[in-house]
């Protein structure tokens, strides 16, 4: 039961990095389209910071109702 248990607080690392990874980036994106006045450059930041935010909320709530499974 402890292996599950620290795979899925593992899982649950690895799923908020990877959204706040893509968070950032969608910042940087944002951040450069508004410096060159890019609306295809907004657009994208902007889509790819608020899928980061699902990407953490995914693995701040839904990860750790997996270990009610085991």
């Amino acid at each position: 039961m402890g292996f599950f248990s620290s795979a899925i607080t593992i899982l649950q690392t690895l799923v908020v990095a990877i959204g706040a990874g893509l968070g950032v980036w969608g910042v940087i994106n944002l951040m450069e389209g508004y410096g060159n006045d890019n609306p295809g450059a907004k657009s994208q930041g902007i889509k790819q910071l608020m899928s980061g935010g699902g990407v953490i909320l995914i693995g701040t709530q839904l990860i750790p109702l997996l270990s009610g499974l085991f």
